[in-house]
């Protein structure tokens, strides 16, 4: 099976994240770089990367990078890539672009000059002048970066964040892949107790629940890629079956969410069922000054409300000061808490172990993470 090479895309300060997810299905020839983690592999990596990363944003092919200062040399480069391998004779196929530092600024030109390109393309591929458009969909991207043009179709569709088991509670203030991402940079594993006091509609609880469960993200979901006829679509039922075969139904996992707001928990009840893990959390309706952490050794990974979904400035003081007299009275428990407001270290009375920055949309947000005593080795 030929080498293919595909980029994951990430939100700023998640590239790690998802370099380490590649690696864990196995991939090692991969380079990172801002937003993105580029790797090569064969084609069994498109359905099983697009299955499987939690924490990335898409799932880019990439048909070919070059220098373009011209859009005469942008027209003659995109041409000689091989569309004709990807795209069927009726493919409906579209093309985005964006332009960074490059003397090609037009995006709307350079995105006519690579669609008249790749045409003219599969004009030579298919001997017809004229395509219905009526087949598989693809989304053809131009990335322009101090002049370098990247070339790439999207194999995902609809973003990585959409597991198909958000049915209720409408849209989450957390992406599904930034609350996976900082459950991984935590401590927390599948043995330890864990503990959501803001849960909302279920994110952090739910995608800890699949990590734990090792439940494929992309199990519930469609991908674009399904309907190409140049992957094999035995390739994507061994994908499927292998993500199937892989989940732990006996691991007892213990996960414990609350909300102060009784839709939201009716909501999240409900997502977990449809994500298959809600045997694996515990909700309840209370509010922070009710929750009181049992055991020992558990990790509270949280995103409590700020700014408009707070009611007041004072009403966000006193929240984050119960938080740190909740938290820290155990010791043995790790705390980890993403929030925007920059003033949360001295509002919990303690300065972090360690503080990333990150990005939630278009919003900077700061994980802060204190670190409790390390359980006993077993």
């Amino acid at each position: 099976m030929k080498k293919i090479e595909l980029i994951a895309t990430a939100t700023f300060g998640l590239e790690a994240v998802v370099k380490r997810e590649l690696q864990n299905l196995g991939y090692t020839d991969l380079t990172v770089s801002d937003g993105k983690v580029s790797f090569t592999a064969d084609t069994k990596a498109i359905p099983r990367s697009n299955l499987w990363l939690r924490s990335a944003d898409r799932l880019l092919l990439k048909m070919g990078e070059f220098k373009a200062l011209t859009f005469e040399e942008l027209f003659e480069k995109t041409k000689a890539l091989p569309w004709g391998d990807w795209i069927t004779g009726d493919g409906k196929f579209t093309v985005n672009g964006k332009s960074v530092k490059s003397q090609l600024f037009s995006i709307s030109d350079c995105q006519a000059i690579v669609k008249k390109a790749v045409v003219e393309k599969l004009k030579q591929k298919y001997a017809v002048d004229w395509f219905p458009e009526t087949g598989p969909e693809f989304t053809i991207q131009v990335a322009l970066l101090n002049d370098v043009a990247t070339l790439t179709i999207d194999t995902s569709g609809i973003g990585l964040h959409k597991r198909g088991y958000r049915e209720a509670g409408g849209e989450a203030p957390l992406k599904e892949t930034l609350a996976s991402a900082i459950i991984q940079l935590s401590y927390w594993n599948k043995e330890r107790i864990l503990l959501d006091p803001f849960c909302g509609s279920g994110t952090i609880p739910i995608e800890a629940a699949m990590i734990g469960r090792n439940i494929a993200p992309g199990l519930n979901r469609k991908f674009v890629s399904e309907a190409w006829p140049a992957i094999n679509q035995n390739i994507w039922k061994e994908a499927r079956t292998e993500a199937f075969n892989a989940i732990d139904q006996d691991t007892q996992i213990r996960i414990f969410a609350s909300d102060i707001d009784e839709q939201a928990i009716a909501a999240a009840s409900e997502n977990a069922f449809t994500a298959g893990v809600d045997d694996c959390i515990k909700f309840s309706v209370r509010a922070l000054q009710q929750v009181q952490p049992e055991g020992k050794y558990g990790v509270v990974i949280t995103n409590p409300p700020y700014g408009e979904r707070l009611g007041s400035v004072k009403e966000s003081m006193e929240l984050y000061k119960a938080m740190g007299r909740i938290f820290s009275v155990d010791p043995t428990w790790s705390v980890y808490v993403l929030t925007a407001d920059e003033s949360f270290e001295r509002l919990y009375g303690a300065k972090a172990h360690r503080k990333r920055k990150l990005y939630n949309g278009n919003i900077k947000v700061d994980y802060y993470q204190y670190y409790g005593s390390r359980p006993p080795k077993s």
